[in-house]
């Protein structure tokens, strides 16, 4: 029983890695196909994505989130008020909704990755996306 437990305990922490390393994967195509007039350097509340981050090296990242031009946040309650002012993408649709300065976000929805870009939000914070990502853009909030 315990080699079972300890079997099912090991697929599922695989599984979660596998899934931090797509959603990382599918983020840095978002990130790479905006663009913000500055360099894009990235913060994020989920620090297993900030890894995955730094591992690609792609983007500069830093700890601090008043030194990032690009706010991914999981979770509203670590967004600091005074960076309330930085481009802000979301981990969770709901918080596109509750965070105006979010201008995308970045869910799972039955298993499947989802992108969804709000065109008056980039429009409002300068933010151009390419051709790639226009299926993504939404004129409002569902």
């Amino acid at each position: 029983m315990k080699k079972l437990f300890l079997l099912l305990l090991l697929v599922f922490t695989l599984f979660a890695n596998e899934r931090d390393v797509i959603q990382a994967q599918i983020l840095e195509k978002i990130f790479q196909n905006i663009e913000m007039h500055r360099e894009i350097v990235l913060w994020s509340d989920n620090k297993n994505l900030l890894q995955e981050f730094e591992k690609s090296r792609r983007f500069r990242i830093t700890d601090d989130c008043h030194q990032a031009t690009l706010l991914v946040v999981q979770e509203k309650k670590n967004l600091l008020k005074e960076t309330c002012k930085k481009a802000v993408f979301v981990l969770d649709y709901a918080l596109l909704q509750e965070i105006p300065e979010s201008f995308g976000s970045m869910f799972w929805k039955k298993g499947r990755p989802n992108v969804v870009l709000i065109e008056s939000r980039t429009k409002q914070q300068n933010i151009k996306i390419t051709e790639e990502l226009k299926m993504y853009v939404e004129e409002k909030i569902w």
